[in-house]
């Protein structure tokens, strides 16, 4: 008995302690370092990094740029995708098309300013899969605070 009851224990162990290997949700996402200054979000298979302008006082067309990676951070080829992002601001609302630029990068224009808070809604769609959606908000008060352009 006490030996099905170390192994249940180690069992349970194993368990409760691997769970958060396998986690994406956004808290845990967010204490990973992007490969390029964006924000990460799991959009099904996929991890998205959005990178906006973080400096911009003024509305105004700045550019968009998604990575799309696997789990792995193996990128994934945006060839053939299109996609589109949704930007809500307070009552404000854009919207802009992301096209394949090179790589595993979507890339678009739109017209925003750096403001935290604001709430971005990702759609892609990659050659022979269903459109993935994820939600990002990547501007807190010290974002908008950097001098950093992408």
């Amino acid at each position: 008995m006490k030996k099905e009851s170390f192994v249940l224990a180690v069992s349970l162990a194993f368990l409760i302690g691997s769970g958060g290997v396998y986690a994406h949700d956004d808290g845990h996402l967010d204490t990973i370092k992007a490969p390029n200054g964006g924000q990460l979000r799991m959009a099904g298979i996929y991890h998205y990094e959005l990178v906006v302008v973080k400096d911009s006082k003024e509305v105004k067309d700045n550019v968009i740029v998604v990575y799309v990676t696997d789990h792995g951070g193996r990128k994934i080829p945006s060839a053939g995708a299109s996609g589109i992002v949704t930007i809500l601001a307070g009552k404000v609302k854009a919207t802009a098309s992301l096209v394949p630029d090179g790589d595993n990068r979507m890339k678009g224009i739109a017209r925003y300013a750096s403001t935290p808070g604001t709430k971005w809604i990702i759609s892609i769609t990659l050659p022979g899969q269903p459109a993935e959606q994820v939600r990002f908000v990547p501007l807190t008060v010290e974002d908008t605070h950097t001098d950093h352009k992408h």
